[in-house]
């Protein structure tokens, strides 16, 4: 017999009513209760804390109080300036120094990974833009010291705050759609339209909602939308949450609305389901919905495209099998797993890319293990693994150890070796040092 009992899972929300910056989202964590000696504390391990002094302050936006973070850089004369924004006049760093900058850093494994995936992501927007690779961006502002404190500051306040990790280890945060701002901004190409490319870029990559409130300002930064658009898995309404504390971080400008980014932290329910207290294992248990549609006149290089689309749009798993149709036409069912609150995007994608009528919808519930990411170093660099157990502690029994496909990918292409050597050598390292 078992006892079926919910359990309150830590998720957040991003209110962009007047954007998003990297400021914002440090304020809003601060305010939040993350302290700032934590953030200067693991800030410091990225060998930059002689280049800038980080504050906060209580202040007004239009009559309500916010918390405003303040980067405050300094000179190689020792003089301070106040950063307002994103645009820093510090030297230009490419992707590889950032990401050895952060590796070296020795932060939280969460607070790491994030940080790398966001900088990664802002790369392949800023290399997309110029036409290059994103290892040879220049990132100008957004690989300043502000830009970088904004980032790895956010992650480490998003992982102090102890919200949950998805299955693919990033924060089960949430974002509302984006307001477009307008006019002109001057950045390191000279003056440039708003939103500017990078940020138009990081909302094409997402298929990001966005909408005018009429204030021709620049409202979403590259930083801050790199931040949204890595880190959030869906867009648009909030999801289902029970609101336990607003965040809320003031911009640097005084707009007619008040310039608060606004960071709602919650919980939300899923069903667990216990076996009795003779057995030694456990599941969770939740809730999923299932996508199917038969299609028989589509390009295979669409179905791939599909694929992408459909991840990017929060989907959990994504499969095809082939089938015969009527008329004795060869064709292939589609299939996508999906969160409920991910259901019309992921029905919207499968509409727009493949040439389907219809697509039928169940709900189901689907056991899943107890599941986290660590990170271990090999003699080629760095590759997370993915771990899943059954039962809770000290019983618990690890049930599956898996190494990041991409990370071995990506260390065998480097160094010109076998993925399975890569593979083999990063679970090898894993149960060295856990067993």
């Amino acid at each position: 017999m078992t006892n079926d009992k919910f359990i309150m899972n830590k998720i957040a929300y991003l209110q962009c009513p007047t954007g998003i910056s990297g400021d914002m989202c440090l304020g809003a964590l601060v305010s939040l209760g993350v302290p700032v000696e934590y953030l200067i504390e693991k800030l410091n391990g990225l060998g930059i804390e002689q280049g800038y002094q980080l504050r906060a302050e209580l202040v007004q936006r239009n009559g309500q109080q916010a918390t405003k973070v303040h980067v405050d850089l300094v000179d190689d004369r020792h003089h301070h300036h106040h950063h307002d924004g994103e645009h820093s006049h510090d030297r230009t760093r490419h992707l590889p120094e950032i990401e050895q900058m952060i590796l070296k850093a020795q932060l939280p494994s969460r607070a790491e990974a994030w940080s790398l995936a966001v900088f990664r992501q802002l790369a392949v927007a800023e290399g997309a833009v110029h036409g290059i690779s994103p290892e040879k961006v220049h990132f100008h502002e957004v690989g300043a010291i502000d830009a970088i404190v904004d980032i790895v500051g956010t992650c480490l306040g998003l992982d102090w705050l102890g919200i949950e990790s998805n299955e693919q280890g990033f924060p089960l945060l949430y974002c509302s759609a984006f307001p477009t701002g307008g006019g002109t901004v001057r950045a390191a190409h000279g003056q440039m339209a708003v939103p500017v490319p990078a940020v138009l870029k990081l909302w094409e990559m997402r298929g990001c909602p966005v909408y005018s409130n009429g204030i021709d300002r620049e409202l979403v930064t590259p930083t801050g939308a790199a931040i949204a658009t890595t880190l959030a898995r869906d867009f648009g309404s909030p999801p289902a949450i029970a609101i336990k504390q607003i965040g809320l971080g003031a911009g640097s400008i005084n707009l007619p609305i008040p310039n608060i980014l606004r960071l709602w932290l919650g919980e939300s329910a899923s069903l667990q389901s216990n076996f009795s207290d003779s057995e030694e294992t456990s599941s969770n248990l939740e809730t999923i919905s299932v996508l199917e549609t038969q299609i028989d006149d589509l390009s295979p290089q669409a179905i791939g495209y599909t694929f992408e689309a459909l991840f990017a749009a929060g989907a959990l798993d994504v499969f095809t099998q082939a089938i015969g149709m009527k008329k004795s036409r060869s064709g292939i069912l589609l299939t996508v797993i999906c969160h409920p609150e991910n259901l019309l995007s992921c029905e919207a994608v499968i509409f727009r890319e493949t040439t389907t009528l219809g697509i039928r919808r169940t709900t189901q519930q689907r056991a899943i293990l107890q599941r986290e990411i660590q990170q271990v170093e090999t003699e080629y660099g760095k590759v997370r693994v993915k771990i899943a157990w059954k039962g809770r502690s000290p019983e618990k029994v690890i049930a599956n150890v898996q190494p990041e496909y991409e990370d071995c990918a990506d260390l065998a292409r480097k160094h010109n070796i076998p993925w399975r050597e890569i593979q083999r050598l990063a679970l090898q390292r894993w149960y060295l040092v856990n067993t």
